[in-house]
């Protein structure tokens, strides 16, 4: 990869209404059924101020994310429609979107190739950036050594609000507010070229998918003509897929499998995150291999995980924190912990019984310690109980227990001589 974070958060950080430089804007807004509505094009300076800021908006989303997440850097497929595509972007691009017909055959191509049930706006920007040249010590100069010329392209949901009530000031009254057709934030776009290395890139595109949301193959070939990637969120769907289709029905070894594996590849990423010089991990089928052993799958099951895995990610193996749900991971975890001290807490449990019991018998086995201070204590029958009484035997107050025939008595453990 050779779009740098520094790289997008310098394009990023101009979209302010001080230093924005985008020249024009252009639109094609689309209804549910593929048909274009309207059209438009105007000097992006030239806005009203809302409609500024929420364009402005709308590019700066596009420009948002985390690189190798939701933020690709494609590179164009080796065909002749592929080349035919990145000639046709350049011309684009040099056209300073001027050229109505260069303009039609991207919104043709992309209504062509964008699946969405519902309307949706086709946004176009043109800039031309001056880029500044860094001193050896990081600071920005006045002086510039290249000249940044780009297109952004963001497509966006166009949904109706949500019903509500509001003041109807021709009627002077609150009542059911008219439901309007709302443009929302993208769910894809591109920048074209890609801003890498401070420089332009004609070889790369940088695309943006919105969080959670299918990265649309079909657009990043059809329409850009570029090698599709997965997001993140698919890269984790697709390997779990492969790892716990591979054991079958037996969900429950299943699940476990995939914990060891996750929290293997959990402490793999932090080790990259603690120590910047390390290179990030690709998880090939080798690295997989190693981490389904460890976590003790059977062979057979290792067997079925590799082909799976080589026919889903081919000769493109995930970055490991592509893969990584830390969800998943932080919750084994909070269980296994709580296990271990469910199980902590029976054991003490039973060793507090037993100490109990062993005390017990021992109390019964110790010799009497005569100690005339203590109180004393008599276990009868509850029968009996009643007919104990005080009386006095050769002038000395006694306590009198009457005893049937055939009974008996323990004292102090020891039978009493009767």
């Amino acid at each position: 990869m050779n779009i740098t974070k520094g790289d997008v958060l310098e394009l990023r950080r101009r979209l302010k209404k001080t230093e924005c430089t985008f020249g024009n804007l252009c639109g094609c807004y689309v209804n549910s059924g593929k048909q274009v509505v309207v059209k438009f094009s105007e000097p992006f300076s030239e806005l009203e101020e809302d409609e500024f800021y929420k364009y402005l908006e709308i590019a700066k989303k596009t420009l948002s994310g985390t690189l190798g997440s939701n933020l690709l850097e494609l590179e164009f497929d080796r065909n002749e429609a592929a080349e035919e595509r990145q000639k046709y972007l350049l011309l684009l691009k040099s056209s300073k979107l001027t050229n109505g017909e260069l303009l039609d055959r991207l919104y043709e191509q992309v209504i062509e190739q964008y699946t969405y049930p519902g309307n949706y706006l086709i946004l176009v920007y043109h800039d031309i950036y001056d880029v500044p040249s860094k001193a050896t010590s990081g600071e920005e100069q006045e002086e510039s050594e290249e000249i940044y010329e780009y297109i952004l392209c963001a497509v966006c949901p166009v949904d109706l609000a949500k019903p509500a009530l509001g003041y109807r000031e021709d009627e002077n009254r609150i009542g059911a507010r008219v439901r309007d057709w709302v443009v929302g934030l993208p769910d894809l776009g591109f920048v074209y070229p890609a801003f890498s290395n401070r420089g332009s890139d004609v070889n790369a595109v940088m695309y943006y998918v919105k969080t959670g949301k299918s990265s649309h193959p079909e657009f990043i070939e059809n329409v850009l003509g570029c090698v599709s990637q997965r997001t993140a969120a698919e890269d984790r769907q697709a390997f779990e897929s492969v790892v716990k289709g591979a054991f079958g029905e037996d969900e429950e070894q299943a699940d476990a499998a995939f914990f060891k594996i996750q929290k293997t590849i959990s402490g793999m990423v932090a080790e990259r995150e603690e120590d910047e010089s390390l290179p990030p991990v690709s998880l090939t089928a080798e690295t997989l291999a190693d981490l389904a052993a460890e976590a003790e799958v059977p062979e057979s099951v290792r067997e079925q995980i590799g082909k799976s895995y080589a026919h889903v990610f081919g000769e493109m193996p995930p970055a490991a924190q592509n893969v990584l749900d830390n969800k998943l991971v932080e919750e084994g975890t909070r269980r296994a912990h709580t296990a271990q001290l469910e199980q902590k807490v029976a054991a003490l449990q039973q060793e507090l019984a037993a100490q109990a019991a062993e005390r017990a018998e021992e109390d019964d086995a110790a010799p009497w310690v005569e100690d005339e201070s203590a109180p004393i204590e008599l276990r009868v029958p509850e029968g009996k109980a009643g007919r104990i009484h005080t009386g006095v035997v050769d002038g000395q107050k006694c306590l009198l227990i009457p005893l049937d025939e055939g009974e008996s008595a323990r004292i102090n453990g020891r039978e009493a001589q009767l």
